[in-house]
């Protein structure tokens, strides 16, 4: 009895070293059952078709990066240590075995035993021993802690690859954007030769009028002006096209050569597709930065588990078995075998405040963890919230915009075809080409932000898994 009381000592003041953990409610965020800005029409349309898929300088750049490319690189690195943690974690839970082996000499001062000793020569002063070990040890683990810890290495597990996957997505839109700049670019450019050429034919036409006297040279110099405008504005658009070249190479880690040659593939229209109905519950499971901030918070509350466990006593089991030997012949003789087995039991009697302060600290981190949670979900709601607003805003600036286009294209080869038939003076042909130019530019330009606002969509509503994830 007495014994026992012994033993049941430590863990009954081990238990009131500190207090339990505080109880931290983590409810899931309350989200509206549909967004406010997405379209009241059913249409047929996917996630994945708010990307360039068909586009081949799309898919060229995009294996190039998922492949090559060094942030998400970086990333995978993240996810192989944590892996590693992980393994680390499972395998404190195991039991540990160690071989030893040792030669020691050593020589005494017999002066130390009497003086007799000394003299008689009983004591032999110097002496050679040889050993060989087994050393097994193990924490029983009887609370939970190592466990406790090994749930948040494996949560951490997934939110290194949540975010992993977060900058796959990243990497894939800002790639979809600069290959539909470079398509926008190529538009505007189309638009900007059939400036110039309207603009040629004019100052042609003013110049033969000049020449037969029947006009001033004025307005061949207004029509000249005018394709001038053009030239320089067409000359303007290679430094965009630079800059695109620029940032692909960041992206994808290749080369200018293969991103320009990737870029000369002939590419997709400029025609924006609908955009897909989602709903709000959606992005809690397919956002990867929310699902990275939900397995950071498990990791957290496996954390504050750790934390409170080690309150309580912990159970050590060890053993060794060996030889011990004092000459090299009789190493392997039975006498030599040497064995202990030890159980210990250890537990905090007064530790001033240390393990309680560890269980603090984890508390707090916890609520730092719903709190980045939270702010995560509604960011997401918010990205997604804005992209169906920014779709409908620039569909209408498109529609608008090729609205323009079309009527002031029209305007003018009508005042072209009144100027033929002496219905017109010179000056309606040229206000009305001066209206004309860039309206097909501003229309490519506003059909490119319609397709950009889609691949933002994509983004924000979480984008489309990998092949990876898919399997």
């Amino acid at each position: 009895m007495r014994r026992l009381v012994a033993l049941s000592l430590p863990v009954v003041l081990g238990a009131c070293v500190a207090g339990p953990p505080p109880e931290i409610a983590t409810p899931t965020p309350e989200l509206p059952d549909d967004f406010h800005f997405s379209s009241d029409r059913e249409v047929a349309s996917t996630v994945a078709a708010l990307l360039p898929r068909d586009d081949p300088a799309f898919q060229s750049l995009a294996a190039d990066a998922v492949r090559d490319a060094p942030s998400l690189s970086e990333a995978l690195a993240r996810i192989e240590a944590a892996r590693a943690g992980a393994r680390r974690a499972g395998a404190e839970r195991l039991p540990n075995v160690n071989a030893e082996g040792a030669v020691t000499g050593s020589r005494i001062n017999p002066n130390q035993f009497g003086d007799g000793a000394a003299q008689g020569g009983f004591i032999d002063t110097e002496q050679v021993s040889y050993g060989a070990n087994l050393v097994a040890s193990w924490d029983a683990d009887l609370f939970g802690r190592l466990k406790a810890q090994e749930r948040a290495a494996v949560a951490r597990i997934d939110s290194a690859g949540a975010s992993a996957n977060a900058v796959r997505i990243a990497l894939l839109a800002e790639i979809a954007g600069s290959v539909i700049d470079w398509r926008v670019l190529s538009a505007r450019s189309d638009a900007l030769r059939q400036d110039v050429e309207a603009a040629t034919q004019l100052a042609s036409l003013a110049k033969a009028r000049e020449d037969a006297g029947i006009a001033p040279g004025f307005d061949r110099v207004r029509a000249e002006a005018a394709a001038s405008a053009s030239r320089s504005r067409l000359a303007a658009l290679e430094s965009e096209r630079v800059r695109i070249v620029g940032r692909l190479i960041t992206l994808t880690g290749q080369g200018g050569g293969d991103v320009t040659a990737a870029l000369a593939q002939s590419g997709m229209a400029l025609d924006p597709g609908p955009a897909p109905d989602a709903l709000p519950s959606d992005l809690l499971s397919n956002r990867p930065d929310v699902l990275a901030a939900a397995s950071e918070l498990a990791a957290t509350d496996a954390d504050l588990a750790a934390a409170a466990r080690a309150r309580f006593p912990r159970l050590t089991l060890s053993a060794v078995v060996g030889l011990l030997a004092f000459s090299p012949g009789d190493f392997f003789d039975e006498d030599s075998i040497v064995g202990t087995l030890t159980a210990g039991l250890a537990a905090p009697l007064l530790d001033f405040g240390r393990i309680e302060a560890e269980i603090d600290g984890a508390a707090a981190n916890k609520r730092i963890a719903f709190a980045a949670y939270r702010g995560a979900v509604f960011q997401a709601l918010g990205d997604a919230e804005a992209a169906y607003g920014l779709i409908d805003a620039a569909d209408a600036e498109a529609a608008l915009a090729v609205q323009e286009r079309d009527e002031l294209a029209r305007a003018a080869s009508l005042a072209n075809t009144r100027f033929r038939a002496g219905l017109a003076n010179f000056l309606e042909v040229l206000e009305a080409r001066r209206a004309a130019d860039a309206s097909g530019e501003r229309a490519a330009a506003a059909l490119g932000r319609a397709e950009r606002a889609r691949v933002l969509l994509w983004q924000a509503l979480g984008g489309t898994p990998s092949a990876a994830q898919e399997g």
